[in-house]
C-alpha cells in the first residue's frame, strides 16, 4: 500500500518516519513545504494539496492542528472530498471534536472510502520511538486492513466506533493538563515546607499521586524548559475542545476551567509559545523559589529511534 501523511508538524514527521521505516512508500503534504523536505530525502515523494495525496495513495493519515485545519484538509476546495475515495482507507490522528469528525467520517464513507479515527497520546518522545499509544476507533474491518500502518506509529488500543478515539484523546487530555496543572502547586508546597524537589519526585513515583505527567514531564521544569515540543497554544486548544465535550454531555466541569484559566494565565505571561509546564512555572514564580535540579534531563525532542540508537552503540 501507498502511504499518504498530512501534516509534518513536530509529532506528524516522526509519525511518517516511521511508515517509512516499515517499508511502505509514502507522500507527503503540508501546508509548509519546508516542512517534507527532510521526508522526501527520505524517500517519499510530494504532493501539492490533500487531493493529490488521496489521488496517489491507498491510504492517508492526517495530523494536523485542529478543527479548522482538518476541516479544509477533507472538505476545502483542494480538499479529499473534491476527488475519488472510492476503496481508499483515512487514519485521523487531529486532536479533534468528536462530533464535526463524525459527520467528516460520513461524507468520506459515503464516497466509498473507510475512515479510521486513532489520535494519539505520550510526547514527541514517544512518536520518535513509534510507541505512542493511540485511541483506535472504526469499523473493524477498515481497522484490520490499516492496522500494519498503525502499529508503524504506535500501539493499538481499541474504542469502539468511529469517534470514540476522539472522546477518549480529549478525556485523556483533560486529565493530562489537570494533573499538570496540580503537580506545580504540590511541587513548591514541598519544597516551601522543606522537601527537596527531586527527593519529592522520587517518592511520589509509584504511588497514589503517580501519572504519566509526574513520571515524563517534572524533568522538564528540573531542567528549566518546561518542554517547549508541547506549546502552551496546543494545550489551551485542546482545553476549549475539552470544555466543548463537557458541554456537549451536561457534564460538570469546575476542575477542567480552573486548569483552563492557569493555562491561559501561563500563555500570558510567557507566550504561547512557551512549552505546557509553565503552567507551574506561575505557582514557581509567584512563590519566588526555583525548582531547578542539576542532572542530565534529556529533553523528549532529543530521544533517539531504537534503530539510530543502536547505530550509535
Amino acid at each position: 500500500m501507498i502511504v499518504g501523511f498530512i501534516g509534518l508538524g513536530m509529532m506528524g514527521a516522526n509519525a511518517a518516519r516511521n511508515i517509512l521505516r516499515a517499508g511502505y512508500p509514502m507522500v507527503v503534504h503540508d501546508i509548509k513545504p519546508e516542512a517534507g523536505k527532510p521526508l522526501i530525502e527520505a524517500g517519499a515523494k510530494w504532493a501539492d494539496t490533500p487531493a493529490e495525496v488521496m489521488q496517489q495513495a491507498d491510504v492517508v493519515v492526517t495530523m494536523v492542528y485542529g478543527p479548522k485545519e482538518i476541516t479544509q484538509v477533507v472538505s476545502g476546495a483542494d480538499g479529499f472530498l473534491s476527488t475519488s475515495c472510492e476503496g481508499k482507507f483515512w487514519i485521523d490522528l487531529t486532536t479533534s471534536s468528536p462530533k464535526l469528525m463524525r459527520e467528516l467520517a460520513a461524507e468520506f464513507k459515503a464516497k466509498g472510502g473507510g475512515p479510521v479515527d486513532a489520535p494519539v497520546t505520550g510526547s514527541v518522545d514517544a512518536a520518535i520511538r513509534g510507541d505512542m499509544p493511540m485511541f483506535v476507533g472504526g469499523e473493524d474491518q477498515d481497522v484490520e486492513k490499516v492496522r500494519p500502518i498503525i502499529e508503524a506509529m504506535g500501539e493499538v488500543r481499541r474504542v469502539g466506533a468511529y469517534g470514540n478515539g476522539y472522546v477518549a484523546k480529549l478525556v485523556n487530555n483533560q486529565l493530562w493538563k489537570i494533573h499538570a496543572a496540580a503537580i506545580g502547586e504540590a511541587m513548591v508546597a514541598a519544597k516551601l515546607s522543606g522537601l527537596d524537589p527531586e527527593v519529592w519526585w522520587e517518592v511520589m513515583k509509584g504511588g497514589a499521586a503517580d501519572s504519566f505527567v509526574l513520571q515524563h514531564d517534572v524533568p522538564s521544569i528540573f531542567a528549566g524548559h518546561y518542554d517547549p515540543s508541547f506549546p502552551i497554544a496546543l494545550c489551551l486548544k485542546d482545553l476549549s475542545l475539552i470544555e466543548e465535550l463537557l458541554v456537549e454531555t451536561g457534564n460538570r466541569c469546575e476542575l477542567t476551567r480552573a486548569t483552563h484559566e492557569r493555562f491561559r494565565e501561563a500563555g500570558e505571561r510567557y507566550g504561547m509559545g512557551a512549552g505546557e509546564m509553565t503552567v507551574c512555572k506561575v505557582i514557581e514564580d509567584d512563590a519566588g523559589i526555583d525548582l531547578r535540579v542539576e542532572g542530565d534531563w534529556v529533553a523528549p525532542w532529543k530521544v533517539q529511534h531504537p534503530t539510530e540508537t543502536k547505530k550509535a552503540d
